[in-house]
């Protein structure tokens, strides 16, 4: 099974772009998107496959926070 992650962009850079994840910073290639700075994304493999609305990434977000702990 494959997850996708969601994560806010932070900057971008042609096809690549700086997003957080819950305070980590990752490179990852946006080149199948056009995302903003300060739009979500959600992420699998090293690849932004989608621009998310805030609310729903953020409700994913807590939900892997919850099965964490």
């Amino acid at each position: 099974m494959c997850v996708a992650i969601p994560g806010k962009v932070l900057s971008v850079e042609g096809t690549m772009a700086q997003v957080d994840f819950k305070g980590n910073t990752v490179n990852v290639n946006v080149g199948l998107i056009d995302p903003k700075p300060g739009q979500y994304v959600l992420v699998h493999a090293g690849c932004a496959i989608e621009v998310m609305e805030k609310d729903k990434a953020e409700e994913i977000i807590e939900l892997f926070a919850e099965l964490e702990a």
